[in-house]
């Protein structure tokens, strides 16, 4: 695979992502198609750092080629990008758990009216 189809997958899972944060109203919804952005995220992260050389290493050898192919920082980018998923699921549900529990509801559109 080419780095232009990974970054088309990538568009797409995020563009995916995007369209269900700004149409649905159900909040666990909006939670998973932010998950669906954060992936898209990752994909692009990853396929970039495999395909992109840096400037340093184009001295046209198989050194550089070997060396460009060990280099992680996508992966360091998608390790960091899932640990903030993690945190934003973990905090999420506490805040959709807690508004079900004094509105009976998970819609957003709802959540506006907390105050009392």
């Amino acid at each position: 695979m080419s780095l232009e189809n990974f970054l088309i997958v990538g568009a797409a899972i995020f563009s995916i992502g995007l369209f269900g944060v700004l149409s649905k109203r159900n909040a666990i919804t909006v939670l998973m198609s932010l998950e669906l952005m954060f992936n898209g995220v990752n994909i692009t992260a990853v396929a970039l750092s495999r395909y992109v050389v840096p400037a340093g290493l184009t001295g046209g050898t198989a050194v550089a080629e070997d060396a460009a192919r060990l280099l992680l920082t996508g992966q360091v980018f998608a390790i960091f990008i899932i640990t903030v998923a993690a945190a934003e699921v973990a905090l999420g549900v506490a805040i959709v758990m807690a508004v079900y529990r004094s509105r009976q509801t998970v819609y957003v559109t709802d959540a506006n009216q907390m105050r009392h």
